[in-house]
């Protein structure tokens, strides 16, 4: 018998322990290589979710397309039926008409003014025509007729397009005189004239400024002819004499807001 047989040891027999005897903890199972020892051989697969739609790119319903077409095809027959008939469809749509709009403010055509009535202050005056002094100002109703106010002539009357100017004196050496009171206007009260046409134009005062006779605003008193406007005019601040009187001139701004018959 070889002697590698002869050196083998014969198999031992372990009996199992009695019952009730602790051996130990058991080990743990073998983990399956992928796949966690406790998992379920088959998990169940889960429904897919449908994805979300990308904002912004939401497709149009049917019916809505379909609407769309039907109008533009209506459109498109209005248009046929305009060019054979001559009719001007798109005003039936609420489109532009041939009139210009209205403006936002009256406009007259020229009238010479007659009457000046400011109820804030309780002025009623005659009115006037003046034109210009041999220095090439503006001139001024004469001393005798100091309670009347002069229109300049040579501007648009009151309720056309640009400025009127009414000018007329303070006081004289016997007392007030028909815009003596003119600096108490405030912005918001109304000035009326009555024009030789039976109209009355309504103007509302805007503001009431002084300036030096040597710095009067010459552009904005008298050329501004975005719409029709009112200037009243006399003189105030300081008296210093001479020439030159008064050293202010107090200009009334106002614009038309209303037109009536008298």
């Amino acid at each position: 018998m070889p002697e590698s047989v002869l050196r083998k040891q014969p198999a031992q027999v372990i009996t199992a322990p009695p019952p009730g005897t602790i051996t130990g903890p058991l080990p743990p199972p073998p983990a399956t290589p992928g796949r966690h020892p406790f998992r379920a051989p088959h998990p169940r697969v889960q429904p897919k979710m449908p994805p979300r739609p990308i904002r912004g790119k939401r497709p149009l319903p049917i019916g809505l397309i379909v609407l769309a077409l039907v109008f533009f095809g209506l459109f498109l027959v209005a248009m046929g039926i305009g060019a054979a008939t001559n009719i001007n469809l798109p005003n039936w749509f609420g489109g532009q008409s041939d009139e210009p709009p209205p403006r936002a403010f009256p406009v007259l055509d020229p009238s010479r003014p007659e009457r000046l009535t400011i109820p804030s202050i309780k002025v009623e005056a005659p009115i006037l025509d003046v034109g210009l002094a041999t220095d090439g100002s503006v001139a001024v109703p004469p001393l005798k007729r100091h309670n009347e106010a002069g229109w300049f002539d040579g501007g648009p009357t009151p309720g056309q397009f640009g400025p009127a100017l009414i000018v007329g004196h303070a006081d004289t050496k016997s007392g007030p005189s028909v815009f003596y009171e003119l600096p108490k206007l405030k912005p918001g009260q109304q000035v009326e004239v009555l024009r030789a046409d039976h109209s009355v134009a309504v103007f509302e005062i805007n503001s009431v400024e002084h300036f030096d006779k040597g710095k009067l605003p010459v552009q904005r008193v008298y050329g501004d002819y975005s719409r029709p406007s009112l200037r009243l005019m006399t003189c105030g601040g300081q008296w210093v004499g001479g020439k030159t009187g008064y050293q202010d001139n107090i200009v009334v701004f106002a614009s038309l807001i209303e037109t009536r018959k008298a």
